[in-house]
Order: C-alpha cells, then structure tokens, then sequence
C-alpha cells in the first residue's frame, strides 16, 4: 500500500502543485515585482526602486486605515471570541432545543460579505435615521457598524470550533474538579479552558486575520465615507490601487507590507496561544 502511495502520489500531487504555482505562486511573485515598479498594466512596467514605498509612509489614509483596522480588529476578535466561547457553555449543558440554536447562530456564516454589508447597511440605517444619523455620519458610526456585522456573521462559527473543544473534555476531569470542591468559577479557569486552548489558537487566528483583511463587507456597509475615515486597509489599497492614477505601484506596494503584516501578527498569535498549549 505504502510503495503504491509513494509511486501514484506525484500523480495527484501534480494538479493541484500545477494550479498553486499559476493561481498563486507567480501572481505572488509578479506582485512583488511590481511594487517596486510604475505601471498601468503589466507590459509597461518601469522599474522605479522603492519610490512606492516611500509614497506610502506620506499616505495619511493609509496611516489612518492601519490604525483603524488594528482597533478594528482587536474589538472584534475580543467580542467574537468571549460571545462565542459563553454561547458554547451555553449549549454544552444540555439545554433542550440545543441543536436549534446551533443551527440558527451558524446560518449567518453562510452569507456572503456583500450581501450582509448592504443587508446591515439598510437596518442600522434605519435605526440611526430616528436620531437624523447615518453609517456614513462619522468612522465611529462605520467602526461599530462593522464590529455589529462582523460579531453577527463569525459568532456561530467560532461557538461551533468552541462546542468541539468543550465537548472533548473528559468528564472525569470536571467531576474530580468538583469532589475536590472547586467552584463554577475556578473550573472554567483552571480546567476548561486550559483544555479548550487548541480551539481558542484556532479561533484567534481565524478572528485576527478576517479582521485585517475584510474588505466586502467594508465595502458595501460604508465604502471608507466620511472621506475615507471609516476605510479599512484591504479597501484602502483596493482605492489606492483602482481609484489613484499613476498609484497603481504604491498600490501594490500597500498590498505587499499588508501580506507581511499580516504574516507576523497571525505567526506571532499562533506561537503565543500554542505555548499556552504545551505549558497546560
């Protein structure tokens, strides 16, 4: 069985190796490339050296997004991740009409991004037009819009990776807990969710990296009004990049720190919450 894996296996690694190289692999390279280059599409290309970069650190809306998506971002993993995880407990004690309820927190996720944004768009519109107010009033208006789209969409989801870790917990690990008299309080500190850990690295990371780079449902919600206030970076380098003449580099400059910026957050959360793993 072995000999045959290891002789078919190029086989069927070789489609997928095929479609990652032309989908990815070049378009990532030709990316970076081009970032350091002018152009307005990619057979005039003019090598121009880091002149897009430095274009970017004079950028005020890109400033202003990256500060806005990093607040942005820890609000909404801070709310998505505890809403979920009391939602799991929630639903993990048995309570009738459990699988309901799990369905019906789930069913947000399955909505697209443009189709939620223009959904919550009419809605919290609605509600704001009592007191002669809109998303697009002030960025605080767009920020918690986001932070409600965002909570209603990823809540169901990340209660589900919750519910899995929760139920994998060994019974007899919650009745020693309780013989030994330890309160409600103390076995969700030092015995739930030391075990559940696994499911919060990976909830984390899922939570973090949507909130850098969401882009549709910033898109239709507000679209970066007032004056690109309430911008997130993805949609600001989407403007920079098809909205700015002559920015098409710095554009793609803007994308190419995103991805590096990204890379080290998501890296540096997956290596803080796995320690936490092997130290429990």
């Amino acid at each position: 069985m072995q000999k045959s894996i290891k002789k078919y296996f190029p086989i069927f690694a070789l489609p997928t190796l095929v479609a990652f190289t032309i989908g990815f692999l070049v378009p990532f390279i030709m990316g970076i490339y081009l970032s350091f280059c002018k152009f307005t599409t990619v057979t005039d290309a003019k090598f121009v050296g880091i002149s897009n970069y430095l274009k970017i650190f004079t950028d005020k809306t890109f400033i202003h997004a990256l500060w806005y998506t990093a607040l942005f971002t820890i609000v909404s993993v801070v709310l998505i991740n505890v809403l979920a995880f009391a939602i799991a407990m929630l639903l993990t004690k048995g309570i009738s009409g459990t699988n309901v309820f799990r369905t019906v927190f789930f069913m947000p996720n399955l909505i697209g991004g443009i189709v939620l944004g223009y959904t919550w768009q009419l809605l919290l519109n609605g509600i704001l037009a009592h007191f002669q107010k809109t998303l697009t009033y002030s960025s605080t208006y767009g920020f918690w819009g986001l932070v409600i789209l965002m909570c209603w969409q990823q809540i169901g989801y990340m209660m589900i990776i919750y519910i899995a870790g929760i139920q994998n917990i060994p019974g007899e690990l919650i009745e020693a807990a309780k013989i030994d008299g330890a309160t409600s309080g103390q076995i969700l500190k030092n015995v739930t969710i030391p075990m559940v850990m696994p499911s919060i690295t990976i909830c984390t990371f899922l939570t973090l990296t949507n909130g850098f780079k969401l882009f549709d449902q910033n898109l239709a919600l507000t679209n970066g009004e007032p004056s690109n206030m309430s911008e997130l970076l993805a949609l600001n380098i989407f403007n920079t990049f098809y909205g700015r003449t002559g920015w098409e580099g710095v554009g793609q400059a803007k994308a190419v720190i995103f991805f590096i910026l990204v890379a080290i957050i998501a890296v540096i959360q997956m290596r803080l919450t796995r320690d936490k793993e092997v130290q429990q």
